[in-house]
C-alpha cells in the first residue's frame, strides 16, 4: 500500500510525458516544442515534487521516432526545452529516458520495466520499494508493478478509468492534484 506520508527524499518519482505533464494529442504525436502545452498547474506541481522526491525522472515511450514520423534530434529537442521551462519555474527533471521502439518486446517499451532497471543502473541509490510512477494510462501502471514500484494513475486521457483497480495504488484527476495530497515537507 502507497502511504503517501512517507515519501520524503529518499524516494524516486518517475512520470511519463504525453498525458501527465503536457496535453496528449489524439492518436498522434507531438512533433515540436510549440506543439507541446504543459498542462495547467504541472510546472508548480514538479517544482513542488522536486522539493519532496530525492529523483524525478522521466520515462515516456515515443515510437513516434520508431516509426519515421520525428526524428530523436527533434524528440531531445523538445526534451531539453521542457526541461528549461521546468527549470525555469523552480523544478527538476534529474533524466530522461525514452524507448522509440515499436516492438512491444523491447524491453525499455512501456509496460516492460527495462527504463526502470535502467535508472536503478544509472542511479544505485533508487530504492524500488521507495519508488512511485505517475502515468496516464494502464501501461505505465503496468509498467510500475512490472518493475516493482507503486503507482499512480492520473484520469487526464481516461477520466472512466476503473478504479479501484489492481494496477493502480491512487487515482488523481491530475498531475497537480497528486502534489497537493502530498504531506509539505
Amino acid at each position: 500500500m502507497l502511504d503517501l506520508k512517507k515519501i520524503d527524499r529518499s524516494w524516486t518519482l518517475f512520470l511519463d510525458r504525453d498525458g501527465v505533464i503536457n496535453i496528449e494529442k489524439y492518436q498522434d504525436y507531438v512533433y515540436t516544442y510549440d506543439e507541446f502545452i504543459f498542462y495547467e498547474g504541472v510546472q508548480d506541481a514538479i517544482k513542488a515534487l522536486s522539493a519532496l522526491f530525492g529523483l524525478v525522472i522521466l520515462t515516456t515511450n515515443q515510437r513516434g521516432v520508431g516509426r519515421g514520423l520525428m526524428t530523436e534530434a527533434a524528440l531531445q529537442d523538445i526534451h531539453t526545452q521542457m526541461t528549461r521551462d521546468i527549470v525555469g519555474t523552480g523544478g527538476r527533471i534529474d533524466h530522461i529516458y525514452y524507448c522509440v521502439a515499436n516492438d512491444p518486446y523491447d524491453p525499455n517499451r512501456k509496460p516492460n520495466p527495462g527504463m526502470i532497471y535502467q535508472a536503478k543502473k544509472d542511479f544505485p541509490a533508487i530504492d524500488l520499494q521507495k519508488s512511485l510512477i505517475v502515468g496516464n494510462n494502464m501501461s505505465d501502471m503496468e509498467f510500475g508493478r512490472n518493475g516493482g514500484i507503486h503507482t499512480v494513475f492520473v484520469k487526464t486521457t481516461h477520466p472512466d478509468q476503473a478504479i479501484p483497480h489492481p494496477a493502480i495504488d491512487l487515482a488523481f484527476n491530475s498531475l497537480p492534484d497528486f502534489a497537493k495530497a502530498l504531506p509539505v515537507k
